[in-house]
């Protein structure tokens, strides 16, 4: 009798990995199908082809951190805090995190754009695999086949898994967490909540505060579908609190804390890593960085993604990026709400909860905020996507009911949204709305004829239907995803990656800043200025706060990263063509123009014992000559110019001290660069080199007196 219960148990369990059966009491689960083992390889493999295809047209990514992978890689001091420079002047504006990854392939195997980059890909394909295994726990192979494939499809992924900015570590991270928190709700497990939190720190590290968006899901999730008594539950909560906390802010702590000199905090009004965390890179992307907080950027935010409010997520810069599958998303949560799937409710929460979290926050936040920050929503967006498709062909396929209307009216809405972003670019894959519009209506029809027949031979035209349809549904976003290893797409570059055709996204990327040189620079002293303007001159590389070029700023000589403005192959920093524009902003090839070859020779034939070989006006500046060479070159201002890394007294003292010699003005001079006293002081109190543009020699033979 035991026996035969146990077999009318299983069989009602059916082909539900979820599902726990008991024989003698002791719990099994369901071994895995190997179709879905080899649906997640292949996912995986397309990923992995999708990030590392063409890497010759990625260069180093994003210039700024590129240089700072690189100083990091060659001191210990400059790894933990994440310095820019190889001397240690001042740090990059986030937490250090996704670069350790960076500078430590890069130690192994030697600084390359590949050490740089490789990386990003490798922790890009491992959130999927683990995205799968949190899904199978939850909702069973199905869904999490379908969620690999939608993540590994998501067009904003795929880009940023194809440079060096820290989104993927943190989108890896916060998916681990995800994982953990899953086992923690089926088995009651304080230990495993304790662990997801602290990988929600550790993301915190790589991203800071966009990080906790997700956690309030994570701990709701346990508090209302775990196993385990309130009293209980709510310990296990506080403990995890405290956890996350503790992991946070664990490195935060140990900057502000460390005795001694120590290098300038990129990003901050005073030098510290507090002030980095609530203000310009902290609460400043949410209410907007009207105080200057550390940039003098102001309330940049529009100039990236599109003004705050509801539908941000379905603008210009974004909707092709992300919104694709949001109806299919809507209709899992409203499928979810008919069948009340309490046995499931812990992933419906989680995953739904972590969805309408960065929705609400990436659509209202009033600070700078780029295209590719929506990333972050790709896990939620796979899980539901994956999980509801299963749960609308359950209710399609149960006997009376209006419910099965759902599975059809998901399919049409997806579609026809799909329909209405590709149109507007109707130039750029011309082929691809009629196909994807005539598949859904095909689709439709299948499934609305197939459950109307009610004969039993419709099956098989359900089942068509459902092919087909997921074929339409997931057809946009792979070809936007498959623009960008193609590099025919509207690609922003290296700061500011998106995917699909130029005009969608906008103009920007990444920041920072590093460390200071032997005998160190005190710290604690503000920037401030207005938003920046690019100076002609300005190297491929150069920007402005996270990477952003004001509207008309255009360097001479052609668009920025050295391309012209037909996208035409342009000069070290550029890529390959991509709509022309903004296609190489920001993106190192790790070579110098001749006038930045000029700089850098003269600077080695005439420092005499100048313990600093070159310092810039910014990070921007700075950057190519360290992907290029390495050596001791430094930036007064960080990476938009504006922080106070070297004040105007430390460069007169050690300029007396013959610590630096020369300093060059050329490129990108941050926020204010006429106002600022040290640039004022450079000017008026060095020497202009003769035909080498923009570079000054600053030797205290020199320097008393005014160049014209």
């Amino acid at each position: 009798m035991r026996l035969s219960s146990t077999l009318k148990r299983a069989l009602t369990c059916g082909a539900d990995a979820g599902c726990m059966i008991a024989i003698d009491d002791t719990p099994v689960r369901p071994r895995e199908p190997a179709w879905s083992r080899w649906a997640l390889l292949a996912a995986c493999a397309a990923a992995g082809l999708l990030y590392l295809w063409a890497l010759d047209s990625i260069g180093y990514g994003n210039s700024y951190y590129a240089a700072a992978a690189r100083s990091m890689s060659q001191d210990w001091s400059a790894f933990f805090f994440g310095s820019f420079d190889p001397l240690g002047v001042s740090t990059v504006d986030k937490p250090p995190a996704a670069l350790w990854v960076q500078a430590l392939s890069a130690r192994v195997f030697g600084f390359s754009g590949a050490a740089v980059i490789v990386p990003q890909a490798v922790l890009g394909v491992l959130a999927i695999a683990v995205l799968h295994r949190a899904v199978l726990r939850w909702h069973g192979p199905a869904a999490a086949s379908i969620a690999a494939w939608v993540m590994a499809l998501t067009p904003i992924t795929v880009a940023i898994n194809r440079d060096n900015n820290p989104d993927t570590l943190m989108v890896l991270l916060l998916v681990c967490a995800a994982y953990c928190v899953t086992r923690a709700v089926a088995a009651g497990s304080g230990w495993w909540l304790t662990t997801g939190a602290a990988l929600v720190g550790a993301g915190f590290t790589a991203k800071m505060l966009q990080a906790w968006v997700v956690a309030p899901a994570l701990f709701a999730a346990y508090l209302f579908a775990a196993d385990v008594r309130l009293a209980r539950g709510l310990r296990h909560l506080a403990g995890a609190a405290a956890v996350l906390l503790a992991t946070s802010f664990a490195w935060v702590a140990a900057v502000d804390l460390l005795p001694g000199r120590k290098p300038y905090i990129g990003g901050s009004r005073d030098g510290s890593a507090w002030d980095l965390v609530i203000g310009y890179n902290g609460l400043g992307r949410i209410l907007g960085n009207r105080d200057g907080a550390g940039t003098g950027a102001g309330n940049a935010g529009p100039s990236f993604g599109g003004e705050p409010g509801l539908t941000r997520l379905f603008n210009d810069q974004l909707a092709g990026q992300i919104s694709w599958l949001l109806p299919l998303c809507a209709a899992a949560l409203a499928a979810a709400f008919v069948v009340r799937a309490r046995a499931r409710r812990g992933g419906w929460v989680l995953w739904g909860g972590w969805l309408v979290l960065c929705w609400a926050v990436f659509s209202f936040a009033e600070g700078i905020f780029h295209p590719y920050y929506t990333t972050q929503l790709a896990p939620a967006v796979a899980a539901l996507a994956g999980a509801g498709a299963v749960e609308m062909w359950r209710l399609y396929r149960r006997p009376g009911r209006l419910a099965w209307a759902l599975l059809p009216a998901a399919v049409a809405g997806t579609v026809v949204w799909a329909g209405q972003v590709v149109a507007r670019t109707p130039d750029w894959r011309p082929w691809l709305r009629p196909a994807i519009l005539t598949a859904g209506a095909l689709a439709v029809l299948l499934l609305v004829g197939a459950r109307l027949l009610a004969h039993p031979r419709a099956f098989r035209a359900a089942v068509a239907g459902g092919v087909v349809a997921g074929l339409a549904v997931i057809a946009a976003p792979a070809v936007w995803a498959a623009s960008v290893p193609a590099g025919d797409g509207g690609g922003m570059g290296g700061v500011n990656p998106t995917a699909g055709p130029s005009g969608f996204g906008g103009p920007g990327g990444g920041r920072g800043g590093p460390g200071r040189p032997p005998g160190g620079f005190p710290g604690g002293r503000g920037g401030g200025g207005g938003f920046p303007a690019a100076p002609p001159g300005t190297p491929p590389g150069g920007g402005t706060p996270d990477g952003a070029v004001p509207d008309g700023a255009v360097p001479d000589g052609g668009s920025p990263g050295g391309r012209t403005a037909g996208g035409g192959a342009g000069g070290p920093g550029g890529s390959r063509g991509r709509g022309g524009g903004m296609a190489g902003f920001g993106v190192a090839s790790g070579g110098l123009t001749s006038a930045q070859k000029a700089v850098i020779e003269h600077a080695r034939k005439n420092r005499g014992g100048a313990e600093i070989l070159l310092a810039t006006a910014s990070a921007t500046g700075a950057a190519p000559y360290i992907i290029a060479t390495g050596e001791d070159v430094v930036a007064l201002g960080g990476f938009n110019g504006t922080d106070q890394a070297i004040t105007v007294d430390e460069l007169a003292r050690l300029v007396a001290d013959g610590r630096l010699r020369f300093v060059e003005l050329s490129g990108f001079r941050g926020a204010g660069g006429d106002r600022d006293t040290r640039l004022t002081w450079v000017s008026t109190r060095c020497s202009a080199v003769k035909d080498v543009a923009g570079l000054y020699d600053c030797a205290p033979s020199r320097a008393d007196r005014t160049t014209s």
